[in-house]
């Protein structure tokens, strides 16, 4: 399916951060020598998704270091991101299947095989070591910055300290496998690990550039680990606005070859009334469970067993 959406950004070189310094390819980890967090930026989950490369190879080709403690960034489906045409952006998400949904200790485990599954073992012992995680991603659909905080309350408790962006979303997940950000004890209530996953906007819009500079700032700015006047100079001069959580009910997973949308829904639309029809999956009607259901990231990629649309309500 073509994009309706033009690329209005450009995708950066990002070969010259191939060595990097871990032992696996495209990951850097620099250490200030001091004690603090070990904080790790990701980008490229999706090798369409431009903003989280253009932030980390701002903060590369800046010469950003941690004042304490460890930063990692990493770029992740760089196989993907390769294969990434402007005439045909969508075609590189990925190469063999989602990244974003092998993050399942079983399946890391197992003898299942992917150039994804490949990936995702090689940089598996990194992430094991680090305590702060902000995982960059774009949308599909022109729409507000989403922060996606997982189900927990230290994740809730961390998007509501960052204050950006005004909207975060609740939610466990997808049915088609476990993301990146609910890895290992990052979704461990019990643990003092954390990870955000921010949604920056359409995919190449600029707008998405600027939410995620913005987001990472202020991410490594709340865990103290980068030169404050270096933060103070690059975010904007206003304070992050007011917030407002939606908690996720659940995904609508598609179960037949033929789901269609009633509207052509882009994301955040209110449906007032509980049991309005929102779409079909073949025969079966789609309606929402409940009044004021917040409609969260609608698909284009309306295929059986992924997410079509996520429903959601406002409770803070």
């Amino acid at each position: 399916m073509a994009s309706p959406y033009p690329v209005n950004l450009q995708a950066p070189d990002i070969t010259p951060y191939r060595e990097g310094n871990t032992g696996v390819d495209y990951v850097t980890t620099f250490d200030s020598g001091k004690s603090g967090p070990h904080v790790m930026l990701s980008a490229l989950v999706h090798g369409n998704e431009l903003c989280g490369a253009i932030t980390l190879d701002f903060l590369l080709r800046n010469d950003v270091r941690p004042t304490r403690g460890k930063l990692t960034l990493g770029f992740m489906n760089v196989a993907a991101y390769e294969n990434f045409n402007p005439a045909d952006p969508d075609s590189s998400r990925y190469v063999d299947e989602d990244f974003n949904r092998v993050w399942d200790p079983q399946v890391l485990d197992g003898d299942r095989k992917s150039a994804e599954l490949k990936r995702a073992r090689q940089v598996r012992p990194i992430i094991d070591k680090v305590d702060y995680l902000l995982d960059i991603h774009s949308m599909q659909h022109p729409t507000v910055p989403l922060l996606l905080c997982g189900p927990a309350e230290k994740g809730r408790k961390l998007a509501r300290t960052i204050s950006f962006p005004p909207h975060v979303v609740s939610d466990v997940g997808h049915a088609a496998g476990r993301r990146l950000r609910d890895y290992g004890e990052f979704a461990d209530e019990t643990s003092a690990k954390n990870a955000l996953l921010i949604e920056c906007g359409q995919h190449w819009e600029p707008g998405s550039e600027a939410v995620a500079k913005e987001m990472a700032l202020r991410f490594l700015a709340h865990y103290d680990v980068i030169d404050r006047q270096f933060v103070s100079d690059h975010l904007p001069a206003e304070a992050p606005t007011s917030q407002q959580l939606i908690q996720v009910s659940g995904p609508v997973t598609i179960e037949t070859d033929s789901f269609k949308f009633t509207e052509a829904f882009r994301g955040m639309e209110v449906i007032e009334r509980a049991g309005t029809v929102i779409g079909y999956d073949g025969d079966q009607a789609i309606r929402t469970p409940y009044d004021n259901c917040v409609l969260i990231m609608p698909s284009r990629r309306l295929r059986k067993g992924e997410s079509a649309v996520r429903f959601g309500r406002v409770v803070e």
